[in-house]
């Protein structure tokens, strides 16, 4: 059972990143406002990022190449915390994107999960109790993400 749901979560969540990976290209504007100004060729960077997305959400689904993906999407998620950061502090950015600084805080520790998720991914014998925890982190996390459109 517990391998099942594993399995589901890594595919949802493939799909999951996959299509904010694709966001990056159809909807430039909305990630280059949350990229810092301290960052060199924002463009340059919400592409590659995208593409990583992409790449890593494709590698995730089968479980043969599972624990690179999930390696990959802890580090890309460390890398793009930054925009986060900054999303929060940017009242251009939030004007942007049309949220409030509460909302953005609120998104700040689901990056948390996420690592912990794709942690779990990279791991083919957890403990029951790793199991449960990361399946309980993955319920608010996805819906959280599916409900912001």
């Amino acid at each position: 059972m517990t391998k099942s749901l594993k399995n589901l979560i890594a595919f949802s969540l493939g799909a999951l990143y996959i299509i904010v990976g694709i966001k990056h290209f159809t909807d430039l504007e909305f990630f280059l406002v949350i990229v810092p100004p301290y960052f060199p060729f924002p463009e340059t960077m919400v592409y590659i990022s995208g593409l990583f997305e992409i790449i890593f959400g494709c590698l995730l689904i089968p479980k043969k190449t599972r624990k690179y993906a999930a390696i990959g999407l802890i580090f890309l998620l460390i890398a793009v915390f930054p925009a986060n950061i900054y999303l929060f502090k940017s009242e251009v950015a939030l004007k942007t994107i049309g949220i409030s600084s509460h909302d953005a805080l609120v998104r700040l520790p689901f990056q948390i999960p996420l690592i912990i998720i794709a942690y779990w991914q990279t791991k083919n014998n957890t403990s029951k109790e790793f199991d449960l925890i990361a399946i309980i982190l993955f319920i608010p996390t996805i819906l959280y993400f599916l409900t912001l459109g």
